[in-house]
């Protein structure tokens, strides 16, 4: 699948420190591409090379095939962005906010009322933005990005500060973007539950150094099935199985015991229960562990991580 952005050895130093260290990142056309870090880690100053707003370095930043650095003007029109700072007036209404921005760009007047239909804000455009919630204020930076029908969206913390419908509301629209319009998304958040709703890839970047890359689907088929169980003594129950030489992990859903290569699932399930039942512990719960983002995450990224899992 052809790449919509691309890096190569991206590098940005501030001073003697290295923000961000010969990141290599391929987001496909029309994915959906988690950016996840703990904060500082390195995402906004990689998405603001990206974006055109800093130069490199060293290495390469590629939008659409554009190299940004020799052809910012080429890139930035393949590129709609969202950062956290709107810049909207409020004493315009929604229509009147784009209305500036398609002036800027030379767009005609359909085309705001395109994107208004795209982020279903046809009804509230009439509205004065300081009367705005701030999910409306975050639908219409959304809209304003896409001004133009840029084949790549940049979007940086788009849930932050929303209220749970917000979120929840933001989450289907992300998701159904790219069938809609046919754009990608590149999405930097430190909200893992969040990314691994939305996201088709992610993208994992630790103390500036892209340390994980891949479709999300097939980064969690990868990992090693587990068995999750809940008994009336947990701790007794690790003890147990470690006597079984078995590797119980503490989880807040209980014990997860990780499969050895090729061992039966089903198999040792049955095993296990047996055994725990015969030292006369209480099983509440045994079967397959899904494994999550977040299990992802933490095989690759420090442990004083700050991401949040919700």
């Amino acid at each position: 699948m052809p790449a919509a952005i691309e890096t190569e050895g991206l590098s940005r130093r501030f001073g003697l420190r290295l923000a961000v260290d010969a990141v290599s990142m391929t987001v496909p056309e029309r994915a959906v591409y988690g950016f996840l870090g703990r904060n500082g880690a390195g995402k906004t100053t990689t998405l603001k090379m990206v974006l055109g707003l800093i130069r490199p370095s060293a290495g390469v930043a590629r939008v659409c095939g554009l190299d940004v650095a020799r052809d910012r003007i080429g890139a930035a029109r393949k590129i709609g962005a969202l950062l956290e700072a709107h810049g909207f007036y409020g004493n315009l209404t929604g229509r009147e906010n784009l209305a500036l921005t398609a002036t800027l760009l030379g767009l005609p007047a359909r085309e705001i009322d395109r994107v208004l239909a795209v982020v279903e804000m046809t009804a509230d455009a009439g509205r004065k933005m300081a009367g705005y919630s701030l999910g409306m204020r975050q639908r219409l930076g959304l809209a304003r990005a896409m001004l133009g029908a840029p084949p790549v969206l940049v979007l940086d913390e788009p849930t932050n500060g929303l209220d749970p419908d917000g979120i929840a509301d933001m989450r289907r629209f992300l998701k159904s973007l790219p069938e809609r319009t046919g754009a990608t998304v590149l999405l930097s958040s430190h909200l893992l539950g969040e990314i691994e709703q939305t996201a088709t890839h992610v993208g994992v970047v630790n103390d500036g150094r892209l340390v994980l890359e891949g479709e999300l689907s097939r980064l969690k088929a990868d990992l090693a099935p587990q068995i999750l169980l809940r008994t009336g003594d947990d701790a007794k129950a690790a003890q147990l199985l470690v006597g079984h030489d078995l590797s119980p992990v503490a989880t807040e859903a209980g014990l997860a015991v990780p499969l050895r290569p090729g061992e039966n699932a089903d198999r040792t399930t049955a095993a296990l229960n047996q055994a725990l039942v015969q030292a006369g512990l209480p099983v509440f719960a045994i079967g397959p562990r899904d494994r999550s983002l977040e299990d992802i995450y933490r095989q690759v990224s420090a442990p004083q991580s700050q991401v949040e899992v919700v």
